[in-house]
This record gives structure tokens, sequence and C-alpha cells, in this order.
């Protein structure tokens, strides 16, 4: 599947999660819980071809870890960490299919976002080879959610 497709699907869930699950954005809800919503209307897009999952944790039947870098010195100085990214768009079990990796923050979330843009750039090396990535900033006030797509690991250039 190429780009424009990842992101017209990605871009329809949006907008239906804005359209019917509009209460948990006005509520200002935890980001799991959006998180939760859009996997399911991602899964109206992707399915039956590919799995849609939350928070998944698993290689095979090993724990998900990734190199990072290390308190921000670079990827020259990495460490293995547990990581359990938001949303993704895979099969199970088979490496050839990691489609997309996403994370999710709600623009009233100031926390810093390097290490979600760390491991977006991580999900595309070995072992996982996800295709893109995304990290979604959902805009609590207006509709103006913030997407700033990878691929191959690197943030692309529309």
């Amino acid at each position: 599947m190429n780009f424009e497709e990842v992101e017209q699907k990605v871009r329809a869930a949006l907008s239906r999660l804005r359209e019917e699950d509009k209460l948990l954005i006005q509520a200002n809800t935890n980001e799991r819980t959006i998180s939760h919503k859009l996997a399911e209307h991602l899964k109206k897009e992707f399915s039956p071809m590919l799995e849609v999952d939350c928070e998944y944790n698993r290689h095979g039947v090993e724990i998900k870890r990734l190199n990072v870098p290390i308190g921000g010195h670079g990827w020259d100085n990495t460490e293995a960490k547990m990581v359990v990214p938001d949303i993704v768009v895979h099969q199970r079990k088979n490496d050839n299919n990691n489609l997309l990796v996403i994370e999710v923050k709600k623009s009233s979330n100031a926390r810093n976002r390097q290490f979600d843009e760390d491991k977006l750039t991580a999900f595309a090396k070995e072992p996982y080879r996800y295709s893109f990535g995304l990290l979604l900033e959902v805009s609590m006030n207006t509709t103006d959610d913030s997407l700033t797509w990878y691929e191959n690991g690197h943030v692309k250039n529309e």
C-alpha cells in the first residue's frame, strides 16, 4: 500500500472520529481513550487485509524493544527500551506487513515529543521495518489536527 492510500485511510478515520466521537474530544478524555476510538475507525479502513491494534507490545511472543537515544545524546548512544506504540496497522507475527505505527498526543499535553519522534524513527529499522509512522497531535480546541508523517524512519516532506 502506498503513502497516498495510507494517508487517505487515516484522514477518513480521523474524520469519523471527529464526527462520531466528538464528545470524547470535547471532554478532553485520556489519550488512550482517543487512541482506542481512532483505532476502531482505522480498522474499518484497513480490514480485512491488516490488523489494527492499540498498545501492541509483542514481536512474535517477545516483548517489543527499540534502541532509542539515551537522554537526548543522539543515535550514537542508544539503549534498548520496552515500547508500547499507541496504534499499529500490521499483520500479527509477520514483519513483512508492518505498515503503520502511530503515536497519538493531545494538543493539551505539553510533554516533550522527542521520545515519540525517536520511536517512530526506530520502528522503521530492523526488526520491525514499519513503512510509515505518524505523530498525530489531536487538537482539543479546533479540528486542525497536526499530522507529522514518517516514511522509512524519516520525516516525510510533502
